[in-house]
Order: structure tokens, then sequence, then C-alpha cells
């Protein structure tokens, strides 16, 4: 089984790839290098035989880009999307880490005035996406909170644009590349997941209430232990 992981960062999944490479020594296997891309810049990193990595860069636009590019050169059985997020819906806790089932690029549409006309009532493909398949479907032990999501081009810091958004869509959390990931993967006919761990509340923004080691830390703990216990056969 070949799993490709996807993040938009480097250090959103730094450790993840460090205790991979930890594994492929204790397991006899010869790490080697293979290639991904962040901003265009070819870099290298150490490939788990299994397990690749991609790093797209921040943005919908770099993740459709880079991970459709990425898609027509090389097959997976399975992608996987890790990220951290702002959430809209409080009972989840700062540095929980949960699994994004339905993800809706909301900035998708027109304005009728004081109205806003998602991109199926103006006729064409709804913006909307979700996941084939669940992170239960590959891991039997562990369950993970599933949440709908957005995707936007301008995170959300005010709060009448937050009441808005919460009025139209009521979605718990929101990312730059969730949406994005989805589109490309259903493209290439991928199963794919996509797990984040909150590292803030949508909220007036507020740096101060944001906790990102918290919620990289509790990501890649999560994410070290998921790809141990996948099935990679």
């Amino acid at each position: 089984m070949r799993i490709l992981i996807v993040s938009a960062t480097e250090p959103e999944v730094a450790p993840l790839k460090a205790e991979v490479e930890k594994l492929n020594l204790e397991h006899g296997r010869e790490a080697f290098n293979a290639k991904y891309h962040i901003n265009n810049q070819t870099n290298t990193y150490i490939k788990h035989p299994e397990i690749s990595f991609l790093v797209t860069g921040v943005g919908m636009v770099a993740m459709a880009v880079c991970l459709g590019k990425h898609l027509a050169l090389n097959q997976y059985d399975l992608a996987i999307n890790l990220g951290i997020a702002g959430s809209f819906d409080r009972s989840i806790t700062i540095g929980e880490v949960v699994e994004v089932s339905t993800d809706t690029l909301s900035e998708l549409g027109a304005e009728d005035d004081e109205v806003f006309l998602p991109i199926e009532e103006l006729g064409f493909s709804p913006g909307y996406y979700q996941s084939r398949v669940s992170y239960s479907n590959y891991v039997n032990k562990q369950v993970l909170k599933k949440v709908t999501a957005i995707t936007v081009n301008t995170v959300h810091g005010n709060e009448a644009s937050i009441k808005k958004v919460v009025d139209r869509l009521n979605p718990q959390l929101e990312s730059m590349e969730g949406a994005a990931f989805f589109y490309a993967c259903e493209e290439y006919v991928l199963p794919c997941l996509q797990i984040r761990a909150v590292s803030n509340y949508v909220e007036k923004r507020n740096r101060a209430n944001w906790d990102i080691p918290l919620a990289i830390k509790n990501l890649n703990n999560f994410a070290i232990e998921m790809v141990k216990s996948i099935d990679l056969a």
C-alpha cells in the first residue's frame, strides 16, 4: 500500500517525517532520497518505502496545482492531508485531532446585494466535497470525531463575517487547503482522508489565544501512531 502524506507546510509534518526515517532504520530498511516540492523548488526528504510526503505551500491554489502535478506522475492507494485548522465549534478543544468528512469552498459563488449565491445555485458543479472513505476503514482501534469544514482564501477574524458564514454554512473548522485537497483526489479517483488538529478558535483575531505548537505536537503524535497501525499490505 502506497500512502501520500500531504501538508501545506513543512513544520506541520516534520516530527512525522523524522519518525518515518527512524522506523526505516529500526526495521533495517535502507532510507533513500526522493523529491518533493515547496513553492516550485525541488527539495529532498527521507522516504519510507511505503510512505511519501508532499509539501504544497499554503492556500487552495498551491494545494490544487502542486498535488495535481504530483498525482499526474505518481500513483498511490491513499492520500492523507495533515494540517492545523481554526475551529468555529467551541466543543472541540484546542489541540484536538479530528477527521474532516465534508469540506466546502465557502467563497465560491456570487454576491446578490446582501445575499450570497453558492456556485451550485449559479448552475455549476457544487463547491463542496467529501471523503469517500473513513479513517476507521484503515485503522480499527482508533475513532476520530468527524467534522465539517470550509476552505477559505482569507481566514476569518472579523465578528460580522464570522456570523455570516456560520449562519450560512454552520461549519466546524476552517482551513486554507482542505477542499482543494479533496477536489484533486476526487479528480484522480484516489481515496483520501483529511485529518487536522485545532490550533485556535475562529474569533476576532487574537494570536495570544492560539496554540500552534500544541496542535502540531498532537497532530504528529496521532500521525505517528497512525502510520504504525495502518494496514500497509
